[in-house]
């Protein structure tokens, strides 16, 4: 029942976006683009036309032609186009602020859904058509994945996790509340031993997670005393990950500390996100193992700007202020040291919407514009194992594309330029 509520308020909400109409979506439709960054990593194709149908790119063809009558024409012929973007760590069905832990104790799944469709609409928006969600209220997350791939809500297309794992009293466990409160918030996310994560582990796909998400190690918000280092054993890491394999997700973890991030890489854990105080040994290990990183240097600067603020608990003010600065610095090692990297920017701790400032982080980090959308596409669309739908555009692929007025490969901040984002074939523009 709660997933039909969520659903159908969730879509009488968004009303302000207005796909194109049926029949356009139903026929042909052509974008033609002076610039298409087709493969990012492989520079600009001049004067191609790409051609849509039934949501799926069918064809990248040189040149502007005369198209047949009913073609729905698209002209970017003085515009930069490029596949859609992938923010491989977000949180749509929350937004930290000053009021989130009142939120907690008030809201509903269905509130949840709501703000979630809400979040969906800015990220669309913002050029991103593919989100993996990592820890968002499982019936609420799942609703509205479900709700926007049957076309009732606007939004980018969601993998979800649901709730994280968490050993009890980790990030990710209701922690900061009084006992009687505590009690009622630690859910089945929370484990402890070997059988115990196991069993975790296949609540949680049942209730149905794509991936697995854990907490390998402390967390900056968690409103407690608990540090930023490993907070799984080895074994429970070694089963968490056994038991979703044999069930087909794969695993990634929260990490923040070396000796969190190097026992997830070990135990096998395909990525990890954050990685704040990854070293050259981590590093040899990321490339060992061909772990991915997902750095969510946004998040740091967010919460960097908090450490002053009094509504945030003490004990994360002070994790805030130890991991936020070192951030930057991190991605840049890791660039250098050529571990594997993939766009995640972590918002619901920043706004939704503002996703691409992590590009512009990214580019201070040292990399060059042209790498930081390939970070944002492929290797993005390869580490959530959508690769053959989206992260280029080719044909076959889902009809994803951004269009920019300005030339992003000589300008990261050019994402502030869209005209237009346009997700299987469908029409969206920013300010509808």
């Amino acid at each position: 029942m709660i997933r039909f509520l969520a659903a159908t308020l969730a879509a009488c909400a968004v009303g302000a976006i207005q796909p194109l109409p049926a029949a356009a979506q139903d026929g042909v439709t052509v974008v033609e683009a002076g610039y298409l960054l087709a493969k990012p990593g492989e520079g600009y194709l001049r004067n191609r036309t790409v051609t849509i149908e039934d949501g799926r790119i069918v064809e990248v063809s040189r040149g502007f032609n005369t198209h047949p009558s009913g073609t729905k024409v698209l002209n970017y012929r003085e515009a930069y186009v490029l596949p859609g973007l992938i923010d491989s760590h977000v949180h749509l069905t929350n937004e930290f602020s000053p009021t989130s832990r009142m939120k907690a104790l008030s809201d509903s799944d269905v509130d949840a859904a709501l703000d979630g469709a809400l979040h969906a609409k800015k990220t669309l928006l913002a050029g991103f058509t593919t989100v993996q969600d990592v820890g968002g209220a499982n019936e609420a997350i799942f609703s509205l994945r479900d709700a926007i791939n049957a076309g009732k809500v606007p939004g980018p297309r969601i993998r979800a996790s649901g709730l994280a794992i968490t050993p009890t009293g980790g990030h990710g466990d209701a922690n900061g509340f009084s006992p009687a409160l505590t009690k009622i918030f630690s859910g089945p996310n929370a484990c402890n031993g070997a059988d115990d994560c196991r069993r975790a582990v296949r609540e949680t796909i049942r209730s149905g997670a794509d991936v697995i998400k854990i907490t390998a190690t402390g967390g900056v918000l968690s409103n407690t005393r608990a540090g930023l280092e490993q907070q799984f054993y080895d074994d429970e890491i070694k089963a968490i990950v056994d038991t979703a394999a044999m069930m087909g997700r794969k695993v990634t973890a929260h990490a923040h500390g070396k000796g969190g991030i190097e026992a997830a890489l070990r135990n096998g854990v395909h990525s990890i996100e954050h990685g704040t105080y990854l070293d050259d040994e981590t590093i040899a290990l990321f490339k060992q193992t061909g772990g991915t990183l997902v750095p969510t240097v946004l998040a740091g600067v967010t919460v960097t700007g908090w450490t002053e603020e009094p509504w945030l608990p003490a004990p994360s003010r002070d994790k805030a202020a130890i991991v936020g600065p070192l951030m930057l610095d991190m991605l840049s090692r890791a660039r250098e040291g050529g571990v594997n990297i993939a766009f995640g920017t972590d918002s619901g701790v920043s706004k939704h919407g503002q996703n691409a400032e992590e590009l512009n982080l990214m580019v201070q980090a040292g990399f060059t514009p042209e790498e930081a959308i390939y970070a944002a596409t492929i290797a993005a669309a390869e580490h959530i194992e959508m690769s053959d739908s989206i992260g280029t555009i080719e044909a076959g692929k889902f009809a994803d594309m951004v269009a920019l007025r300005r030339d992003p490969l000589e300008q990261i901040e050019a994402f502030g330029t869209i005209s237009v984002v346009i997700k299987n074939g469908e029409v969206f523009r920013p300010g509808q």
